[in-house]
């Protein structure tokens, strides 16, 4: 049976919970076995950048130098919602 989610690759969300609360994202991409999506912060300061993270990778042909490379968000998807679903819900209360 193939999992759904209320959003999809591309589409423009905002954080409801956790440490990125109240920032807008878009999603770059669902990771279906683990129920999260990964998303692109658009205005990032340089705080946020540092909390972001950062990996360890080896030397390959792709980054013949190796070193540290930036990691990308990720959140439950339960904890995004779509923009236009947020200002929908706004207008109800």
């Amino acid at each position: 049976m193939q999992k759904t989610y209320h959003v999809k690759k591309g589409d423009k969300v905002v954080v409801n919970t956790g440490s990125w609360k109240g920032e807008t994202a878009t999603v770059v991409a669902i990771l279906k076995k683990k129920n999260r999506v990964v998303i692109e912060i658009a205005k990032m300061t340089p705080e946020k950048q540092d909390r972001l993270g950062k990996k360890t990778v080896s030397k390959t042909r792709q980054n013949p130098n190796g070193g540290m490379v930036e990691r990308s968000v990720s959140v439950h998807v339960s904890n995004v919602a779509k923009v236009a679903e947020v200002a929908a819900g706004d207008k109800q209360e």
